[in-house]
């Protein structure tokens, strides 16, 4: 989901007031994401104070921290680019009863959870994180910055796809 879609949907408004998001966006475009990235928000215990954003870029993982309220300063954020060696990921888990999807990963500390719908949200950006991690182009979805868990992978996403080169693979020869 990009930042935007995170902005409809947070869970206090204070969190990301214009003045909040600016300081925001500044830190990602400084640290090489798009303007509006595809991103992850980690709300955390008390969002209205500070939460974590997670972008994926090519050199590797940004996360931002904001701080919403700062006295006499105002909004704050820090920031930094994880290279992808770097990257402290877990592993993708999930699990499935009666239709029902319960998902978690962890990165960078922060444990990453959803259900149903969201699952399949944590799940987007999870693979994301993965083809970034590779060297992968990351997977085509239609719906790119709608609404959270409404993103699925196009049927034709896995042939348009380029193989990742690998070590030590023969070169086709030219003509």
């Amino acid at each position: 989901m990009r930042l935007s879609g995170w902005v409809e949907i947070a869970p206090r408004p204070e969190a990301v007031t214009p003045k909040v998001i600016a300081v925001v966006e500044s830190m990602l475009t400084m640290l090489g994401c798009e303007p509006d990235p595809e991103c992850w928000v980690a709300w955390g215990d008390d969002p209205g104070a500070r939460y974590t954003v997670f972008a994926a870029t090519d050199p590797g993982l940004v996360q931002v921290n904001a701080r919403v309220l700062v006295p006499g300063e105002g909004p704050r954020a820090a920031g930094k680019l994880i290279r992808w060696s770097r990257a402290q990921v877990g592993d993708l888990a999930v699990e499935m009863q009666g239709g029902h999807r319960i998902l978690s990963y962890t990165l960078e500390g922060q444990v990453l959870r959803g259900t149903d719908e969201s699952a399949d949200a944590v799940a987007d950006f999870v693979l994301d994180i993965l083809a970034a991690i590779d060297g992968r182009p990351r997977p085509v979805r239609e719906g790119r910055g709608a609404k959270q868990g409404s993103a699925k992978v196009a049927p034709a996403a896995s042939a348009k796809r380029k193989a990742a080169p690998r070590l030590g693979a023969p070169k086709e020869a030219s003509s």
